[in-house]
């Protein structure tokens, strides 16, 4: 491989000089690794040699693109995530936020290098990402290419091919991306939630998830992801991507295995109320025409979560319970969505069930909008919304 070996090793008793994250959001020293099999451990690179055999010819064609994986206490996801990345290609970079469970150990057990942020400023998905970049792309290079993966997500075998063969083919493209299955939809109704949010349209896109492969210049050129923001980061990136030219790409076929594991309406609840807050921060940093970005679901949000109700509210005192019958504007709402989920091929208990989502949860995401707003005018940050609890 091309890129030097690290200089600054889990055991070189430099690890505090490791966790200095460079970024061009935040200033700081750029330790001088990237992620491989590890030289010093033989017998683990053993373990990993047979499982890259089958891999050996596309590891040739992916030299020039690499894998940040970021995460925080996804036990068996991790490792999952991991290992099926690592059957893609050896140039992986993950990066821990916080973690007090074993991922960082057993990613140094395979051999790759691990970036521990700093415990002392706010953890987002966003800064993790930069870090990682910051990482593989100072040290190798060489890359032409990243491909972000989360944690609790596992790359399709060949996805990594794929994407890099529709980048090169289509130069003004910042980033390709596929859908984003989920693992087990049918063990709870917010699993199956969540498959039915990633299935988005084929084609030409406004804005990509977290697991997306960008194009390196594109991404060095507006300065990665905004690492203030604990949710909404992609599409936030995608506006400044598309304000200088670029586009971006749904590709068919699956790109990684999600699991959400998601169980509890509280848990959706804080999922919905993440959303909330990001749609109220989008709108206010790219809300004005042309872009009008998050305008929209924000106004929606309010429009159901607070203003219908209270005027329902409003109107019962004033004239009597037969106002209740606004109340019908929900089930109304609940019907269209289930509609045009099920114009996209969905059978009717999922149609139903992701239409019900779609319309109540703007209870949730008001929440998130007031709480936005109330954040910002007495100048303070919200701290991290996280639903997913250590596993």
């Amino acid at each position: 491989m091309s890129c030097a070996q690290s200089s600054c090793s889990p055991d070189s008793g430099e690890r505090s000089a490791c966790r200095q994250e460079p970024g061009r959001y935040w200033s700081g020293k750029t330790p001088d690794y990237c992620g491989f099999l590890s030289q010093g451990n033989p017998s683990e690179n053993d373990k990993l040699a047979e499982s890259f055999n089958d891999s050996r010819k596309n590891l040739t064609s992916l030299d020039d693109t690499g894998v940040v994986l970021i995460g925080r206490n996804e036990g068996e996801r991790f490792r999952r995530a991991l290992a099926a990345a690592l059957r893609e290609t050896t140039r992986v970079c993950y990066v821990d936020s916080g973690s007090t469970d074993d991922s960082v150990a057993h990613a140094r057990a395979k051999g790759v290098e691990v970036v521990e942020l700093d415990l002392s400023t706010p953890f987002t998905a966003a800064r993790s990402r930069n870090a990682g970049f910051e990482r593989l792309t100072t040290t190798c290079p060489d890359l032409k290419f990243v491909q972000f993966v989360d944690g609790d997500a596992e790359l399709e075998p060949g996805w990594l091919a794929k994407a890099r063969q529709s980048l090169i083919a289509q130069p003004d493209l910042a980033a390709a991306f596929g859908q984003r299955k989920e693992r087990y939809p049918e063990r709870s109704a917010y699993n199956l939630i969540c498959d039915v949010e990633w299935d988005t349209p084929v084609g030409d896109a406004l804005a990509c998830g977290g697991d997306s492969m960008f194009r390196v210049s594109a991404f060095t050129q507006v300065n990665g992801f905004n690492p203030g923001l604990i949710a909404g980061e992609e599409p936030e990136l995608c506006v400044r991507l598309r304000a200088n030219g670029w586009r971006l790409l749904r590709m068919p076929g699956i790109m990684t295995h999600h699991d959400a594991d998601m169980h509890t309406f509280s848990a959706w609840f804080k999922r919905m109320r993440r959303a909330g807050h990001a749609f109220a921060e989008g709108a206010a940093m790219h809300g004005r025409p042309p872009e009008r970005h998050f305008v929209k679901p924000t106004l929606q949000a309010v429009f159901w979560g607070l203003a219908l109700p209270i005027a329902i509210a409003s109107l019962v005192a004033l004239v009597g319970p037969w106002a209740l019958i606004l109340l019908a504007g929900y089930g109304v709402s609940t019907w269209r969505a289930s509609q045009h989920t099920r114009a996209q091929g969905h059978d009717s208990r999922t149609a139903w069930i992701y239409g019900a989502s779609c319309v109540f949860g703007k209870f949730a995401q008001i929440v998130g909008v007031l709480e936005y707003g109330l954040n910002r005018l007495r100048g303070r940050k919200t701290t991290l919304i996280e639903y997913k609890g250590a596993r």
